[in-house]
């Protein structure tokens, strides 16, 4: 090889020599930028959290939840076997009526309070607003309490009306006039505590004797979510004497104390005790007066109102589950209230509210506890946030605390 081919051997092989150096040191400074564009972001990532989550720990929540034990749900079968049978039901003044809590009849004329603080007289596909208990405005959460919100409603001796509003008290309401007369005062003392969510009535028969719940002395009604999770034994049922006006304290210490209903020999009332998921049995009058036990215990829902069944049993409506199998956040959540605090920090009832998961069951109920029929509608898909089932002429009427309608159930169809 001579010196002219020596020369050209070199210059070939010199460009593959300077084109290896630069990317050799490209991938050394690409991957000196990556870890310092990780550690920045680390960085301001962890600059940005530190104080939200001091913010977070210092922030005081506004529930103080107790630890308490639920048993592990009914397996759902049998008698609660899911089935679609709520989805046969139709639809009545959809988006005509909000939140029909609670529903009685004259009749074939339906009454019901509405989440507008009416009470609302429906006639075949006609509605008239009876009575306001409450001032206007309404539509917030902080015009209810003013506006008022009708819950339970019953009829009473001679087809008088009788209404618990959460935050206005009972009524006394005439069905044809309007005309509302008020018994007891929300917000009132008793027994050294305050009626603070009066949620649901029963009557006598001779219109003498009411018995009403009061979920809560510490929240309202607009705070049901808080009460719930808090799940504070301060609800009580109360006795009205019609004759004498005296309020007198039946039972105390139930966990959101919510329907009730009067037994046939009217010496004891069947009360919705909603976060245990049972129902308890309270002695009013007789040898057992102020005695208590359990009519039926460990519910796969957690009950609302209960009302009576033309079969002699009593409709029970539950607009959340505890699946089994499956899982329930409310059973998860009873012996760890840190979790509680922590979310009720974070989000408010409403927000919340969209997490629950829908599923509506009503089931019927006899002496002794014993389920004999259940009807179903996971997802709530036709009839969401039951709250309550009444029988009237082969048919169930389900009344809803936040649905925009009632619920209509052909029983010959199920």
């Amino acid at each position: 090889m001579n010196e002219t081919e020596g020369l050209r051997f070199r210059r070939v092989h010199r460009p593959v020599i300077t084109d290896e150096l630069p990317e050799h040191r490209n991938k050394g400074s690409g991957t000196y930028s990556g870890k310092v564009f990780q550690v920045t972001l680390l960085s301001l990532g962890g600059f940005l959290l530190l104080p939200l989550l001091v913010i977070i720990l210092i922030l005081e929540s506004p529930i103080h939840p107790e630890v308490f034990s639920l048993k592990e749900p009914p397996l759902m079968k049998g008698c609660w076997e899911p089935n679609l049978k709520l989805r046969e039901a139709q639809r009545l003044f959809e988006d005509q009526i909000t939140g029909p809590e609670s529903i009685a009849s004259i009749g074939d004329v339906l009454y019901a309070g509405t989440a507008d603080g009416k009470i609302v007289k429906l006639i075949g596909r006609r509605i008239h607003t009876l009575t306001r208990l409450g001032k206007l405005p309404c539509g917030s959460r902080e015009e209810e309490s003013s506006c008022g919100r009708p819950l339970g409603i019953r009829v009473g001796p001679n087809g008088t009306l009788f209404v618990a509003d959460a935050y206005l008290g009972l009524f006394q309401v005439n069905p044809t006039t309007g005309e509302a007369t008020r018994l007891v005062s929300g917000g009132q003392v008793v027994a050294g505590r305050k009626l603070s969510f009066i949620n649901d009535v029963a009557v006598t028969q001779d219109g003498k004797k009411l018995y009403f719940t009061d979920s809560s002395s510490r929240w309202q009604r607009r705070d049901y979510l808080h009460l719930i999770m808090e799940a504070t034994a301060d609800g009580r049922v109360l006795e009205y004497d019609t004759e004498s006006r005296e309020l007198t304290v039946v039972m105390e210490n139930l966990r959101f104390p919510n329907g009730i209903q009067l037994l046939p020999d009217e010496e004891s009332v069947l009360v919705a005790e909603t976060t245990m998921a049972r129902i308890r049995r309270v002695h009013v009058a007789g040898l057992n007066k102020g005695g208590m036990d359990t009519f039926i215990d460990n519910l796969p829902g957690f009950p609302d109102n209960i009302r009576p069944s033309s079969t002699g049993g009593y409709w029970v409506a539950m607009s959340a589950v505890r699946p089994n199998p499956g899982f329930s956040m409310l059973d998860f959540l009873s012996q760890r209230p840190w979790i509680k605090k922590f979310i009720f920090k974070l989000f408010s009832q409403e927000v919340l509210m969209k997490f629950v998961p829908r599923y509506s069951l009503v089931a019927e109920l006899h002496d002794g506890g014993i389920c004999t029929r259940s009807f179903h509608d996971p997802n709530g898909l036709v009839a969401a946030y039951v709250s309550e089932v009444h029988e009237h002429d082969g048919s169930l009427y389900l009344g809803s605390f936040r649905s925009p309608y009632i619920a209509k159930l052909d029983l010959s169809k199920v």
